[in-house]
């Protein structure tokens, strides 16, 4: 027998298969919602429809947005000597938080990774190559996918792809976080600290 009433559990399922909720936070938030006055969750409901109907792929770089092209591309003040790319759109506003990089994005909407059946052809990265063709003022091109296994793999496919046409390709560094520790930090992470170090 069940525990809750059909409909809240079927709201409980719902939140729960969103990413990163696991089902007491599922279960904390539907009984939030429930508890909100009608007009806030018919507000939340219409925030998330217009978000959905009118967010969409930047036609240049891939990012999520309202406007096409996106804000970023069509900023004039922005490099366009300088390409960095990304996973995904989150990654965007990470590296935007730091206020540091000038240039303009490319997102590739997915990484290249065999084990789940996804290729280089299933990621957005045509059009990088079609936008760097295009534009002969492009002198770098920033990799900054995740350090894991399709990251890696995805970078290094990049990098081979571009270096022929004369065309810089760096990674970002990994290694240490600033408040980290040695002792608790993996192998794989001192390894990179250790090839990325620099002189003082």
């Amino acid at each position: 027998m069940s525990k809750y009433a059909k409909p809240l559990e079927k709201l409980i399922a719902e939140i729960s298969n969103l990413p990163g909720i696991g089902t007491k936070s599922a279960q904390r938030l539907a009984f939030h919602i429930l508890n909100m006055e009608d007009k806030e969750v018919v507000q939340l409901v219409n925030t998330i429809v217009n978000a959905k109907r009118t967010m969409h792929k930047c036609s240049v770089c891939g990012n999520l947005t309202d406007t096409n092209p996106c804000s970023i591309c069509s900023d004039t003040r922005r490099s366009d000597n300088i390409i960095c790319v990304v996973e995904e759109p989150k990654d965007v506003a990470a590296l935007e938080k730091t206020k540091e990089f000038h240039g303009k994005y490319h997102v590739l909407n997915g990484l290249i990774s065999p084990m789940d059946g996804v290729g280089a052809d299933d990621i957005n990265l045509k059009s990088l190559i079609t936008r760097i063709q295009a534009n002969p003022q492009v002198e770098e091109i920033i990799i900054a996918t995740n350090p894991n296994v399709e990251g890696e793999a995805t970078a290094m496919y990049i990098a081979r792809l571009i270096k022929p046409s004369g065309i810089k390709v760096t990674r970002i560094a990994h290694g240490i976080p600033v408040g980290g520790d040695l002792e608790y930090t993996d192998e794989i992470t001192l390894l990179k600290a250790m090839e990325g170090r620099q002189e003082l």
